[in-house]
């Protein structure tokens, strides 16, 4: 790290479940997408194996005798229906929007690090039309293991020039808080996949970006 960026804060969003409130539908469509293939998904499966996973690794645990390319192609189909059925513009979580502007004005570089496929990442971000916002978006394609494994988060950080210690990572799984820790990141947990009780190994806890801002990110 140079002298230059040895006091720069970076911040590292994961998206579903902290830039728009997606986990609800996300049940939703796997419910419906597993229920079409004959397979019933119960809560603790969904927390345990799925919230924060990237397909290739949760859909082996549905599927056992599938295929990659399978795999694959149900990955596709269930994605898909997620886009045919979330409106991101009505599910942006409270305060972002003001949020993120008063990061870029304040000059602070910002990554999105989610275990996504791009096309939802891309879908998403582009309804909100904060693309611009984010000087990196790193999706599923970018990494070879998924939370809670720290590989997306030491890129992501990677990718705006810093190293994750001085990044603050926002995430609302379990999973996602184990990756921005291992990472050496300070993490805030945004509650509604999980309560405050379950995100305690965080440094905050909020229930939306309302209840925060960029002063209390720099005592942090």
């Amino acid at each position: 790290m140079t002298p230059d960026n040895q006091n720069r804060l970076g911040i590292l969003f994961d998206m579903d479940g902290v830039l728009v409130d997606s986990n609800p539908v996300h049940k939703k469509v796997i419910r419906a997408f597993c229920s079409r293939h004959g397979i019933k998904i119960s809560e603790s499966f969904f927390l345990e194996n799925i919230s924060g996973r990237t397909n290739r690794e949760w859909l082996p645990l549905v599927f056992p005798d599938r295929s990659i390319r399978e795999i694959d192609r149900l990955a596709d189909e269930k994605e898909q229906l997620f886009r045919e059925t979330f409106d991101p513009a009505a599910a942006v979580t409270p305060g972002l929007l003001p949020f993120i502007k008063e990061l870029r004005s304040n000059r602070i570089p910002m990554a999105v690090a989610t275990s996504a496929p791009e096309e939802n990442a891309v879908f998403i971000l582009e309804h909100l039309r904060i693309i611009p916002c984010f000087d990196a978006v790193l999706h599923a394609a970018h990494v070879s293991k998924g939370k809670p494994h720290p590989e997306i988060y030491i890129k992501s950080a990677s990718a705006i020039g810093l190293e994750p210690g001085h990044c603050i990572v926002f995430e609302d799984s379990v999973a996602g808080v184990t990756a921005g820790r291992k990472a050496g990141a300070r993490v805030i947990g945004v509650t509604g996949t999980h309560t405050r009780e379950e995100l305690s190994a965080c440094i905050k806890v909020i229930a939306s970006f309302e209840e925060i801002a960029f002063a209390d990110l720099m005592q942090l």
